[in-house]
């Protein structure tokens, strides 16, 4: 599986590699802890390139590094350290591929010393994450059914909405999980309520026959591939048609998944703040909404599976949009050659030559599947842009005077 990720090209680095091999090993995860586990496993491997190289400013600034340390060896070692620990049960796996990567090294002081340094590093980001609230995992029951307040949908099977606490987990790189709060979701009434409703009611149902089938597979694709991998899948391909150096590949992969994860963090904040019902719950219930221009279908049901957590923002529109805005500004906006496929819809291969274009059919994907209204997407856009930006202007900066 690892071997899958990895580009057959040769023009990849070992930064590149670890990256694929962090991709393959987090997948077993659901998408918020792909995310955690994506972001501290690339710090790691930023913070143990970073110490030797010194070419940004750190992000703990507790590693150090003798001259003539191995870079290569640093990243292997850190990146290895990390999944090592939180995946005992990959472990053949990853030796394997650490084996691997350290058998193309050789031999020296230096090798020995990156080793040392990536392990340190590695040591360093699982201490920072110890207590940082993502577990236990919280539930959380509706106290009220009023309309437009989110309900239990039929997915929900377990002890109530899912991942209430991940609004509480310690961010990477905001300031905090409140830092950027989004305005309400639209009053019931208005017109714009009106036509997000009318859109994901006529195109949304699994037996919808206006639904093109492009955006079918639009639905289903981006269902199953979640933004750890289409980013990191989408920066690989990027960054070996247009090779960087193995500094700034280990800075731009861990800013885009410090991206990635605070964006899920604030994503929970404003759900939980707003509690907004999801469009199955919101078209069975049209009736008792106020706006006499909704009309009720006790019989839809989405394309897609809904998620068991409220609606408003879209987490896939804010983690994806928040991923793009930092590549834009790593990458530029291109033209580029992004092919994305998956196991689990055969025969489909996305093709893009612009990062905006994948935002745009997630945004899609959520409507035409049936889950979220286009005003969530909206909103899921404008909070993972904010993200993106933060982040991207505030952390792993250019350290002109190392």
């Amino acid at each position: 599986l690892v071997l899958l990720f990895i580009p057959s090209t040769g023009r990849s680095d070992v930064v590149q590699d670890w990256n694929a091999i962090m991709q393959a090993t987090v997948s077993s995860q659901p998408p918020f802890p792909q995310a955690r586990f994506a972001a501290i496993t690339q710090l790691a491997v930023f913070e143990a390139v970073n110490a030797i190289t010194r070419q940004y400013k750190p992000y703990l600034g507790t590693i150090t590094a003798p001259n003539g340390a191995s870079p290569e060896a640093a990243a292997a070692a850190a990146a290895y350290g990390v999944l090592s620990n939180y995946f005992p049960a990959s472990l053949s796996t990853l030796n394997a591929a650490y084996a691997s990567s350290l058998a193309a090294i050789p031999d020296s002081p230096g090798k020995t010393a990156g080793i040392a340094t990536g392990q340190a590093a590695a040591v360093a980001m699982i201490a920072a994450r110890a207590n940082d609230g993502s577990s236990p995992l919280e539930f959380f029951l509706p106290t009220s059914s009023n309309p437009g307040v989110w309900q239990l949908t039929p997915s929900c099977t377990g002890a109530g909405g899912l991942f209430f606490n991940w609004q509480k987990m310690t961010p990477f790189g905001i300031q905090s999980a409140s830092q950027f709060l989004l305005g309400p979701p639209p009053a019931l009434t208005s017109g714009r309520y009106t036509l997000a409703y009318d859109e994901v009611k006529k195109l949304g149902d699994v037996n919808s026959t206006e639904r093109p089938q492009d955006r079918t597979n639009v639905a289903l694709f981006y269902d199953y591939e979640i933004p750890v991998l289409i980013f990191n899948d989408a920066a690989r391909q990027i960054t070996t048609a247009k090779p960087r150096s193995l500094s700034e590949n280990a800075r731009d992969f861990a800013l885009i998944n410090m991206a990635i994860s605070d964006a899920a963090i604030a994503t929970f904040y404003n759900k939980y703040l707003y509690k907004f019902w999801r469009p199955e719950t919101a078209i069975h219930d049209a009736g008792d909404d106020g706006n006499d221009k909704t009309t009720p279908d006790p019989n839809f049901k989405p394309l897609i599976t809904t998620p068991c957590f409220p609606s408003y923002p879209s987490a896939h529109g804010t983690l994806s949009n928040a991923a793009r805005e930092v590549m834009e500004k790593i990458y530029g906006e291109g033209p580029f050659s992004i092919n994305l496929s998956t196991a689990a819809l055969p025969g489909v291969t996305l093709h893009y030559s612009r990062l905006e274009e994948i935002t745009d059919d997630i945004s899609d994907a959520r409507v035409y599947g049936g889950i979220h209204f286009r005003t969530d997407q909206d909103a899921g856009a404008l909070l993972g842009t904010r993200i993106g930006d933060y982040i991207y202007n505030h952390k792993l900066r250019p350290d002109h005077a190392g």
